[in-house]
């Protein structure tokens, strides 16, 4: 099998979903011989909660932030590892060695770190030129002395000088000299992992000229996750520099098709493409992800399948509601290898022949709104206080994105015999403090310009008009509740949730 999995691509810029701004020939040609979900979201946001997700076939945004698989966590490249399937990572994904993250890539048999994305701490410059940089990059976003994150990336930048340097053209490089060496084995897993389309918008050049916007002024392909204060000309310049590194994951994506058409893999070797969120390309006026609702752009995300077990399914589409977490037992179902016992989601390949037209599924960032939907509505939950003090973080690894919990997180934790799922340990309750340093951070105090919303997505699948309907919000608060009960939601999230019964 080989697993795509890019970041932040977003559904809407792929031409097998309608998209017409960026042609996607590549992602097209695996629709047209694939399994596509026309009804596949996310669960825990953002990027490491949603790979927990993948790991783990569990949600846990009610529980923890930002932070790396616990010691109690059912682990799908490690299960496979352990029962005799080879699994083998290639990213460029940094997160995933920072402390936020530095528990995933060790589950595997194997693993490939391409270095450079945003601001991997790389290259070293402890003199940069910071004058060149203001007048390079625009104002506009992140480019401060301050912001020690986009300094680095700004360095970084200096020594990607032709596209065979970017990370992501070297992830795909580093995919074929692994299946060149194994191709003709059985029982292996290859997950290839791209941090591209995510921001910065950076990509090379060829691909841009194909994009362009007319602005001529200083770089600007990183915008703050904020309301949108550019000029046309600005919106026009982030978005088509978003298209450029579209079209450069679609022609790279396209290189592992002419491979599988090459070797003939098609025949016996599964190929998964998706990713783990979408991004507010200024749709609703809003850049990025983690403070808005959870709309659509963000939630509703590309599922393209093909599995050579399922020959008469090649070029058609499948309606069933899936999710993140659908893909771990999937994986091991593909495999043979039973699904553990903690897991709540289901197989996708499940899904296909039994769509169970009933379900809801639920996504959420921890301390943020909870988004739940059936497909034709989607219901946006906001707590009564968002910085209600009695919400607490549940874990045995107390890292944020990059460090750990401070003193002050510590005081008022208390050691919890177990939770439902800790397999028996006890587990680490700590204030979840406002200052933490998680994610959506500085942009907590944006959470105000929004409440909850209930919309009918085939009526008005923009997400623009709130409806009142109350038996339907009802039914999916309902729905909610008891999902968070399956999860083991704790009574202090239920609490700050204003869900408890």
């Amino acid at each position: 099998m080989v697993f795509v999995l890019f970041d932040s691509l977003n559904r809407e810029a792929m031409g097998c979903y309608g998209g017409t701004a960026v042609p996607t020939p590549n992602f097209d040609r695996l629709a047209n011989r694939a399994i596509t979900f026309d009804n596949h979201y996310v669960g825990s946001l953002p990027c490491m909660p949603a790979r927990r997700d993948l790991h783990t076939g569990r949600l846990n945004f009610m529980h923890r932030s930002w932070g790396p698989l616990e010691p109690f966590d059912d682990s799908m490249p490690e299960i496979l590892k352990k029962s005799g399937v080879y699994t083998h990572l290639v990213t460029d994904h940094f997160h995933y060695f920072e402390d936020g993250g530095a528990t995933y890539h060790n589950r595997y048999s194997s693993w490939d770190m391409v270095r450079g994305q945003e601001y991997d701490p790389w290259k070293a410059m402890v003199e940069p030129p910071v004058d060149k940089f203001a007048r390079e990059y625009s104002s506009r976003h992140y480019n401060g002395p301050e912001q020690a994150n986009r300094r680095q990336h700004q360095v970084n930048r200096e020594f990607v000088r032709s596209e065979a340097d970017f990370p992501g053209p070297q992830c795909f490089d580093r995919a074929f000299e692994f299946l060149d060496t194994n191709r003709g084995a059985d029982d292996w897993m290859l997950q290839i992992e791209c941090f591209d389309p995510h921001e910065p918008f950076h990509a090379p050049e060829r691909f841009k000229q194909q994009f362009g916007s007319g602005y001529d002024g200083p770089i600007l392909d990183w915008p703050k996750y904020a309301p949108v204060a550019e000029t046309d000309a600005e919106i026009a310049e982030i978005r088509a520099n978003y298209a450029a590194l579209v079209a450069m994951c679609d022609e790279y994506f396209g290189k592992l098709l002419d491979y599988f058409d090459e070797h003939a893999l098609w025949d016996d070797t599964a190929l998964i493409v998706t990713t783990d969120h979408g991004f507010l390309l200024s749709e609703h006026d809003w850049w990025g992800k983690n403070v808005t609702p959870y709309y659509d752009e963000i939630s509703h995300v590309p599922l393209i399948v093909h599995d050579p077990r399922m020959p008469q399914r090649a070029g058609t589409r499948c309606s069933a509601l899936t999710q993140t977490p659908d893909l771990m037992p999937s994986i091991l179902d593909y495999f043979g290898k039973p699904v553990p016992a903690d897991v709540r989601s289901r197989s996708i390949f499940a899904a296909i022949e039994d769509p169970q037209p009933g379900r809801c599924v639920m996504f959420g960032m921890f301390g943020g709104p909870i988004g739940i939907t059936d497909g034709r509505h989607t219901y946006f939950h906001y707590p009564p206080d968002l910085d209600d003090p009695q919400l607490r973080e549940h874990t045995l690894m107390p890292t944020h994105l990059k460090g750990f919990f401070d003193a002050e997180e510590f005081r008022g934790a208390k050691l919890l015999s177990a939770l439902p799922f800790s397999k028996g340990m006890p587990v680490l309750s700590l204030p979840a403090l406002t200052t933490a340093r998680r994610p959506p951070g500085a942009y907590r105090a944006l959470f105000s310009s929004f409440a909850s919303a209930l919309y009918d997505n085939d009526a008005d699948p923009g997400q623009l008009d709130p409806i009142d309907d109350d038996a339907v919000m009802e039914r999916l608060r309902t729905n909610m509740c008891v999902q968070l009960a399956e999860y083991g939601a704790t009574d202090d999230f239920m609490a700050w949730a204003g869900l408890a019964q």
